[in-house]
């Protein structure tokens, strides 16, 4: 038997969807309870039951379970939990996340970032963190998670460059895409952005370190709930505040995710979920002459010069990360081989040339 109230739960994200996964669980006879994880700590969760938070570890069953399907307990699931003879709470079941967003690691595994998410807040600094292709690549991300992008450009205060680069981005990104300029530590940042901190949603934000994170976090919450710290004058790079992931409560009703800074990001979604992010590529392509142009010199090519190069490359770059996810260890050695013959024959080529010249 599952025990929970829908609207003690609603203000820290239960939806309906949520509810009726939970119908898909059969727990055992005792007495499980429907919960959320409001941060992790390697193999340790805090939980919440909309009431009070509990501390909780998850049972080696269901730990197993999860890394047979390359996933893992993240912030924003929700989890059946029950406590034993002794009174320690015990995770026993995962429900099955609405939406994940996660990213690849180097080796290839699988690292989920936040479950059950609504919106993600892009954070980017009009400072030296500012870079259209990131914002761009974590666009194409978010949405190849089911997950909806807002761009937010914070520390509007310096500089006066905010209208500029805000301009700067709107020429590039998809016109769908909502683009804040916002003072971090300003009240007016949570007037900005209350179309999305509504009661029931779920928001994460995403960004590098010293992006202003933890300060919109603070904001939109009332509260000092995070560390913050400046960032190095040199090049405008911010230390690691925030070391954990955890779900705080906005004055307005929402709940809102806090990541550490990302420092690399390699999308876990297949190549046709991330080109869906360029559909202005994809309306132009249709009329190429080549049914499988690339768009790297072609004849006929009917989006070279309608995009911008660099648009293309990001694009191209983003696809090629995708594809190396797919592949086996067996297909990288492969492709390995294949290059390293490709790099010989033209290095051959070269020396013949400068052997027997003209």
């Amino acid at each position: 038997m599952t025990d929970f109230a829908f609207e003690r739960l609603r203000p820290f994200g239960l939806t309906n969807a949520i509810v009726n996964r939970l119908g898909l669980h059969d727990p055992a006879a005792d007495a499980h309870r429907l919960m959320r994880v409001m941060e992790t700590q390697r193999d340790e969760f805090t939980l919440h039951d909309g009431s009070a938070e509990h501390s909780a570890r998850a049972i080696p069953r269901l730990v197993l379970a999860l890394q047979a399907q390359e996933t893992a307990l993240t912030i924003g699931d929700w989890v059946l939990a029950a406590a034993d003879a002794q009174g320690d709470l015990w995770i026993h079941e995962r429900i099955e996340p609405v939406t994940q967003i996660a990213r690849r690691a180097n080796d290839g595994r699988r690292q989920p970032l936040a479950s059950n998410v609504d919106t993600a807040l892009l954070v980017m600094g009009l400072d030296a963190d500012f870079n259209p292709r990131r914002m761009e690549r974590y666009i194409a991300m978010v949405r190849a998670c089911g997950v909806a992008p807002v761009a937010v450009l914070t520390k509007a205060d310096l500089g006066g460059t905010a209208g500029l680069r805000a301009a700067q981005l709107r020429e590039r990104l998809p016109g769908d895409v909502p683009i804040l300029a916002v003072n971090g530590l300003s009240g007016e940042a949570r007037l900005a952005l209350a179309p999305w901190v509504q009661a029931g949603q779920t928001l994460v934000l995403l960004g590098s370190s010293g992006a202003g994170k933890s300060t919109l976090t603070n904001t939109l919450t009332g509260e000092q709930t995070q560390d913050t710290g400046g960032v190095r004058r040199g090049d405008g790079r911010g230390r690691h505040t925030t070391t954990a992931r955890s779900l705080h409560r906005c004055v307005e009703g929402a709940c809102i995710i806090d990541t550490p800074g990302l420092r690399t990001w390699r999308p876990d979604a297949d190549g046709e979920s991330l080109a869906a992010a360029f559909g202005d590529v994809a309306e132009l392509a249709v009329n190429c002459r080549f049914r499988d142009c690339r768009h790297e010199g072609e004849p006929g090519c009917a989006v070279r010069g309608a995009v911008p190069e660099d648009r293309l490359h990001n694009m191209r770059k983003l696809l090629r990360d995708a594809q190396r996810v797919d592949q086996t260890p067996l297909d990288r050695i492969q492709q390995r081989r294949k290059w390293k013959a490709i790099g010989k024959a033209g290095s051959e080529r070269s020396r013949s040339k400068r052997d027997y010249g003209p």
